[in-house]
């Protein structure tokens, strides 16, 4: 038996969203300054990003995107519990898992190695890959390469795993328990319950 229950995991991880939302709308360096950013950071080797500084029109979208899914995840644990159990989360949950775990691989495997303290992936970044590199040329993904999307894309694949082995584990209790009671409606009065 979990010790927390999935609904539980679910209901805190959208209110996280949530939560995120505010600060990427009105001072998203609070979340590029936090401690557990610094030190994904700093232990994988991500370079820092200046982009969080003050809230701009991408920070503003993203802040919007986070409120709406936090919201309509909350939203779905409003349905029957057989829907958002088995049928809704038991698909949303395996997808996100693996959504997050390939964008923590791109950002990580992606950062490129020049302006490091040594050819190390692993080493301390002395520039931000916004810096001009001769030779180099910017992509879209260039703005994804830092610690707040790697420790964001992170702690996202790490929530649903844990929600899929909790979620696994609550609906065989649920379809268990459904398949109890049907059995013991169709005793001897032919199903029909009183």
């Amino acid at each position: 038996m979990a010790l927390i229950s999935v609904k539980t995991i679910l209901t805190s991880l959208c209110l996280f969203h949530i939560t995120l939302a505010y600060f990427f709308y009105t001072n998203p360096n609070a979340i590029a300054e936090q401690v557990l950013v610094y030190v994904l950071g700093e232990a994988m080797g991500m370079p820092q990003t200046s982009s969080f500084a003050a809230p701009s029109s991408a920070s503003s979208f993203l802040a919007v995107t986070l409120f709406v899914l936090g919201l309509s995840d909350l939203l779905t644990l409003s349905m029957p519990e057989e829907i958002w159990l088995i049928h809704y989360w038991g698909a949303q949950a395996p997808l996100r898992i693996t959504l997050f775990a390939a964008i923590s691989l791109f950002t990580y495997f992606s950062t490129p190695s020049y302006g490091r303290s040594s050819p190390n992936r692993l080493s301390h970044p002395l520039a931000p890959p916004s810096t001009f590199v001769a030779g180099s040329t910017v992509t879209g993904g260039d703005g994804l390469r830092n610690r707040v999307f790697f420790t964001f894309a992170l702690l996202e694949f790490l929530s649903w795993f844990w929600v899929w082995v909790t979620l696994k584990e609550e609906a065989g209790r649920f379809v268990a328990r459904k398949k109890r009671r049907g059995s013991s409606g169709s005793g001897s009065n032919g199903g029909l319950r009183y």
